[in-house]
């Protein structure tokens, strides 16, 4: 039976999440929720998740949220090979010492660009304050210069020599800035030459097809009628100008 895997693409941990069951052969079925248009909220998604988020996984009866603990949760039960989630004790630690780092470390830095690139000046048509910009510029720079100097140092992936699900979890995240026009590789040759690493690892037709909705945001949030979104824009403008 498929493990039922509930993604919006335009999600980081959604595009890790179907990446490493991908590329590991895993038989899942992809069922698509659009958080734009509110399907996270349904009843039927409810019973999935009751915290409305995603990714979410189902597998027969039993239903979890949370993408780190899923592709745990898929390492172990098909046995997929070690370098994805190390049994040897060090190496593990390693990978969680990164994914106990990165929601605050680099993920609510790369998000905000996304927000302030494009939520705020496109959809709801607020221009964002130049030192705002300047200032989630400089706190996405910081948790880049982290990854490269603190996880990477010359390694080829984070625990070493193979890629794991804490590469598969942060480039996700750095995609997220890149994407909306944020050149996070500009004068950084070891992220870059990493990035080039985790593509060539997970398969550039899988890496790319993860990322086509994201690389297209531009042009989706064109398309966007933000008059729907109008009750949520006064909370978003308090959020990301605050």
């Amino acid at each position: 039976m498929a493990v039922q895997l509930f993604l919006d693409m335009m999600s980081q941990p959604c595009r890790s999440v179907y990446m490493f069951a991908k590329k590991n052969n895993i038989p899942v079925e992809v069922k698509t929720v659009s958080l734009m248009n509110g399907e996270q909220y349904s009843e039927e998604f409810g019973k999935i998740n009751p915290i409305r988020k995603v990714p979410a996984l189902k597998d027969g009866d039993f239903c979890m949220g949370d993408s780190v603990a899923m592709m745990q949760y898929m390492a172990e039960k098909f046995k997929t090979p070690d370098h994805w989630y190390p049994a040897d004790l060090q190496k593990r630690a390693r990978v969680n010492e990164y994914l106990g780092w990165q929601p605050t470390g680099i993920r609510m830095h790369g998000s905000k660009m996304l927000y302030l690139k494009l939520s705020l000046p496109i959809v709801f048509k607020v221009e964002v304050p130049e030192e705002k910009m300047k200032d989630a510029l400089e706190n996405l720079d910081s948790s880049l210069k982290v990854i490269e100097d603190t996880f990477l140092q010359d390694k080829p992936f984070i625990i070493g020599d193979q890629i794991s699900i804490a590469d598969l979890v942060a480039v996700v995240e750095v995609m997220q800035p890149f994407a909306v026009g944020v050149d996070v590789f500009k004068d950084r040759p070891r992220l870059r030459a990493w990035k080039d690493r985790v593509v060539q690892a997970v398969g550039k037709e899988l890496f790319d097809e993860a990322h086509k909705s994201i690389m297209g945001a531009k042009e989706a949030v064109k398309l966007i009628d933000s008059s729907k979104l109008e009750p949520v824009k006064a909370k978003m403008v308090k959020i990301m100008l605050s």
